[in-house]
């Protein structure tokens, strides 16, 4: 989660710092907004990983820029605010919220809040991805997720394992990034099929499938102390 941008909208400038405070522990990059034409504006210049928001603020009622703003943008939205009543928190949800919390707070719950979401939409992302990628193309290689089978440059055709396709799927829908060993597990970890070994055991069958090696490598880079990097430029066939 580090470098994620969160935008929180919250007028009590305490409660702010409270929120700031807890969540770049976890390493987010915060900017906060008191009313709601500061929040808008800065919408309109960049948009945000995640906005945590409050609905009663001075200069209006929240509910219609989380309809009307951030349902249009798509922006993932936890609101934090002291309306509890049943109806209030119906309403948050049925505008666009995904999450909605009623004050006070544990800032400890709030970042755990968040940590949950982004995570959440980065996995729908990933299987969006992933379910327009079932044939690609990266260096010469040709790999069908449909039918498992990974060709070569000089086209010889073999089958992978599921493993094996699950953790070149990760790769080549992020090329060009560093994924954790960490976050190469998360990425399949509701998979029946879990991995049999680790994350280094694997990486090194699949290189073995690619004629990669670690020492040279020209299609999968260690970065020491951060992961693996995918280095091939990638293309999804039709």
């Amino acid at each position: 989660m580090s470098g994620k941008i969160i935008y929180i909208l919250e007028d009590e400038a305490d409660v702010r710092a409270l929120y700031e405070r807890e969540l770049k522990t976890h390493g987010f990059a915060i900017t906060s907004f008191g009313t709601i034409a500061q929040f808008d504006a800065a919408l309109a210049e960049n948009e945000p990983d995640l906005c945590i928001i409050d609905l009663s603020l001075p200069d209006g009622d929240a509910l219609t820029l989380l309809r009307d703003t951030l349902g249009n943008m798509d922006v993932p939205t936890i609101v934090v605010s002291g309306r509890g009543a049943l109806g209030d928190r119906v309403l948050g949800l049925d505008f666009g919220a995904d999450d909605y919390l009623v004050k006070p707070i544990n800032t400890i719950e709030l970042a755990a809040r968040a940590r949950s979401l982004l995570r959440r939409v980065e996995k729908a992302s990933a299987t969006t991805q992933n379910d327009r990628m079932e044939k690609v193309v990266f260096a010469n290689w040709r790999a069908d997720f449909s039918t498992l089978e990974l060709t070569s440059p000089s086209g010889d055709t073999e089958q992978m394992s599921a493993a094996d396709a699950r953790l070149l799927r990760a790769f080549v829908s992020s090329p060009g990034k560093v994924l954790s060993r960490n976050r190469l597990m998360d990425l399949y970890a509701e998979d029946n099929d879990a991995f049999d070994r680790s994350i280094d055991a694997q990486v090194s069958r699949l290189r073995k499938k690619l004629q990669d090696t670690a020492k040279n490598p020209k299609l999968i880079r260690t970065v020491y102390g951060a992961g693996y990097v995918f280095t091939p430029k990638v293309c999804a066939l039709t």
